[in-house]
């Protein structure tokens, strides 16, 4: 009798053993597969937002909207001789580390893509004044050397600014948080002879997001 009711407690406890173990395997499983890295490729023109802050796909929405506007109104738009330009680097006026400089390059590759206008590399001026005085130092045929006092300067300048406004909610007790981030760019086009603002637009970026108050 006495060995019936000691196997009966070994079965049971081996299957309350058994039961624990695969919990705890299934629990290792879940951690192991929400904390494993994955990555895949998207495509640029994908919509994506992780928050509310400034990301990539602003950018490009800012940049078109910008070139077609550029493109498409005055005085470019009435111009077939490709004016000579020069862009400087937008202000950033917001809380956030944006390199402008990006917005900068892609409006002047899509500028320069549709015809309507040329660049003066500002850039590349000290490396230009460094190979000229290579040129003329001495070691290069007099022939084959690029004559002085021959750039072209730029008739129009393109500057801008980036501003930013962010807003929370109040602190009250809810299951999610809200904030929301607007974000502001306008450019300006200056005739560079007449110091006259020939051409500007702006372009507006407002997004919300909500968040749980508990989560990862």
């Amino acid at each position: 009798m006495l060995t019936l009711i000691f196997l009966e407690e070994f079965m049971t406890a081996n299957s309350l053993l058994k039961k624990r173990f695969f919990f705890a395997l299934m629990c290792a499983a879940f951690f192991w597969a929400g904390c494993s890295a994955s990555t895949r490729d998207i495509s640029p023109d994908e919509v994506i937002h992780y928050d509310e802050s400034y990301d990539f796909t602003d950018k490009k929405a800012i940049v078109d909207a910008m070139v077609t506007s550029l493109i498409t109104k005055s005085p470019l738009a009435a111009r077939n001789d490709r004016p000579v330009m020069i862009i400087y680097n937008v202000a950033n006026r917001t809380s956030e580390h944006i390199a402008t400089d990006g917005i900068t390059d892609d409006i002047r590759q899509k500028i320069l893509e549709s015809g309507k206008a040329q660049f003066v590399n500002k850039e590349q001026r000290d490396n230009i004044e460094r190979e000229l005085a290579y040129q003329y130092g001495g070691n290069v045929l007099p022939e084959t050397r690029v004559a002085r006092a021959r750039q072209i300067g730029a008739e129009y300048m393109i500057s801008g600014t980036l501003r930013s406004i962010e807003k929370k909610q109040q602190r009250q007790i809810r299951w999610f948080k809200k904030e929301m981030n607007y974000y502001s760019l306008v450019l300006e086009l200056t005739n560079l002879q007449t110091g006259l603002i020939e051409w500007t637009d702006s372009k507006e970026i407002v997004r919300e997001s909500s968040r749980p108050f508990i989560g990862w």
